[in-house]
């Protein structure tokens, strides 16, 4: 299948390129704004950071190390010098194919090792949600999560700390039952058992619990992507960069950025940010923004799902995602 000049793919690694919304900026521009630390704010870091304590939620050994410091956390992201050696993406495209190809294959390769390597892991999830045309505050969970059966905890830690959710697929793989507690007053109202695709348990979420998880994610990539590979008007970028705490630990990366220009019913999304762990071989952050309303205006944020402080293969067993279990659900 041929396609349009103005499909096309770049790559950078130079320390002086910076990604703007729509080229490659020259290496005499100015950084465009938003791609100098902060990439964004988290804006609960003192209560994201301290993490659940033995009396509100899981063991604190799980939880995140305490902050240093008691102002707002800043995840950040900046253009880095390649790796030596690069890390072990092959992103090459072959001639005469669509430039999201090679993206495609790395998310696929990504889902066979995270199949055959990651039993469970433990996170810090940064998530922040546009529902019904309005982007609601990010929210802040530490999260345990289970590939097989599936099973995903969720305690979160900001804005609605305390609030904390249990699931776990059926004996046979269907559909299980979402075990959830809120927070505040109506904490004393007890955990109730909910249908995940209802209506309570989808109020202020654009995804079920089901859908939680690195491996999810990937899958949901490789969809989308196996999807506009179809159609033309596509630019795809990449860059090694590095992801993190502003005053913490970083960690590389190798960013994808896929851009349509114009607005055509076959695509989700203007602009979408993969960042691959050069390490873990998994991606940690997705964000995706829709066309601008106006020419000049940046694109709006339509979800961005970041996982931090990844522990993997922790060795989590039922006992991890019982109801029963008397630290979940602690008062």
């Amino acid at each position: 299948m041929m396609y349009p000049l103005h499909c096309r793919s770049f790559r950078t690694t130079s320390l002086a390129l910076a990604l703007s919304c729509g080229s490659l900026a020259p290496a005499a521009a100015e950084t465009p704004a938003g791609w100098v630390e902060p990439v964004y704010r988290v804006a609960y870091e003192t209560e994201a950071a301290t993490g659940p304590t033995p009396q509100q939620g899981p063991a604190p050994q799980q939880a995140p190390a305490a902050a240093a410091s008691p102002a707002p956390a800043q995840v950040a992201s900046r253009i880095v010098q390649p790796m030596s050696p690069p890390p072990a993406f092959n992103l090459e495209q072959l001639p005469g194919e669509h430039p999201l190809m090679p993206a495609l294959r790395v998310a696929q390769e990504g889902v066979q090792h995270i199949d055959q390597t990651i039993r469970d892991y433990s996170a810090i999830l940064y998530k922040q949600e546009r529902i019904d045309g309005e982007l609601g505050d990010q929210e802040v969970a530490f999260i345990r999560v289970r590939h097989q059966p599936f099973a995903v905890h969720m305690f979160f830690l900001a804005p609605n700390k305390g609030r904390e959710c249990l699931y776990l697929d059926g004996l046979n793989g269907e559909k299980g039952v979402l075990h959830a507690r809120d927070c505040g007053f109506r904490r004393k109202l007890g955990v109730f058992k909910l249908d995940p695709d209802g209506r309570l348990a989808m109020a202020g979420q654009k995804y079920p619990i089901t859908k939680v998880g690195i491996r999810n994610l990937t899958t949901e990539l490789i969809a989308v992507a196996s999807n506009d590979v179809n159609y033309g008007e596509c630019e795809v970028r990449t860059a090694q960069t590095e992801i993190g705490p502003a005053n913490g630990e970083k960690r590389p990366v190798t960013l994808i950025e896929v851009i349509h220009p114009t607005p055509r019913r076959n695509f989700r999304f203007h602009k979408a940010q993969i960042f691959i762990d050069n390490e873990l071989r998994v991606p940690i952050r997705y964000a995706s923004y829709m066309w601008p309303e106006r020419a000049g205006e940046q694109p709006p944020l339509e979800e961005a799902y970041t996982y931090l402080n990844l522990k993997l293969n922790n060795g989590f067993t039922d006992a991890d995602f019982s109801p029963e279990n008397p630290e979940l659900f602690k008062d």
